[in-house]
């Protein structure tokens, strides 16, 4: 019963992994697609940062005075796949006890059903949410939530917002990545410029109809495009860990059930040898 059992699993774990394998394709498909986008926005951003305007965008302020953090906190909606979700989680834990000891309150969003029940494990009332995202990211389904932050932002409720996600490095390696969102780092600012090189200049620009117009368009999608390549990350990042996950899991079934029909074997053996040495006895006996 054993062995019918694991060899039962091992056929499930299997099968799993071959479905991952087929999804991890065109999750990496879609995150790569997306990559020179958000490149290119982060320097235009760069460059409007650095500009003269005498518009002043509001996600480049600081709420000093705030004392609430945001975070928007993306994980999977389904299990099996290894220590993805834990590996991010006890980052954001260790990120919220510090804020909780700075004597900030959290203000979270969480994107993916792993996050919203670790949020209201700890009992962190969640601002928004989106949940059974599928197989490929929507931003239609995410603005909700990421619009709720942003508002709260842009009416200085929060002094900043984060985003937590798991980066995807390679098929083998995903990596816990907890960043700053809002207001726009200044890392984020000159990310398209070379720092060992000595600027001697800086950008302008002339904005038609206006600078409040184009701007307040431009840093919204600058924002959304960011969410929206962390939640592709993510996905990318969710099937190559289930995978793998999977992977180890049908190799250990598949141990596990050689080590099991070996005690069988053992045991049928001796079980046959008690029987056979009885008959010779018993025939000895009667002789």
């Amino acid at each position: 019963m054993k062995i019918k059992s694991v060899n039962n699993t091992r056929k499930i774990t299997n099968a799993m992994q071959m479905v991952a394998a087929s999804k991890m394709r065109k999750a990496q498909d879609r995150m790569f697609a997306a990559r020179p986008y958000g490149s290119r926005i982060r320097t235009i951003i760069s460059h409007l940062a650095a500009s003269n305007t005498d518009y002043h965008h509001p996600f480049l302020a600081s709420h000093n005075d705030a004392k609430k953090i945001g975070l928007i906190l993306i994980t999977t909606d389904k299990g099996l796949a290894g220590a993805l979700n834990t590996n991010i989680l006890r980052d954001v834990l260790a990120t919220i006890k510090k804020w909780d000891a700075e004597g900030n309150e959290l203000f979270a969003s969480a994107i993916g059903n792993k996050g919203l029940g670790f949020l209201q494990r700890l009992g962190t009332p969640v601002q928004s949410q989106a949940v059974a995202l599928g197989d490929q990211p929507n931003l239609d389904r995410l603005i909700g939530a990421i619009r709720v932050q942003i508002d709260a932002f842009a009416k200085g409720e929060v002094s900043a917002v984060y985003l937590a996600y798991s980066r995807f490095i390679n098929a083998m390696k995903q990596e816990p990545v907890i960043e700053q969102l809002l207001p726009l780092p200044k890392k984020a600012v000159d990310a398209s410029e070379d720092e060992t090189a000595d600027k001697q200049y800086s950008w302008d620009y002339e904005y038609e109809p206006s600078a409040p117009a184009v701007l307040d368009l431009l840093l919204n999608r600058y924002v959304e495009a960011l969410i929206y390549q962390a939640v592709a990350e993510n996905m990318a990042s969710e099937q190559s860990a289930r995978m793998v996950a999977m992977k180890a899991a049908t190799d250990n079934a598949k141990k596990l059930s050689n080590e099991l029909q070996l005690v069988f074997n053992k045991t049928r053996q001796a079980a046959i040898t008690k029987e056979i040495t009885e008959i010779v006895g018993g025939a000895a006996a009667v002789s």
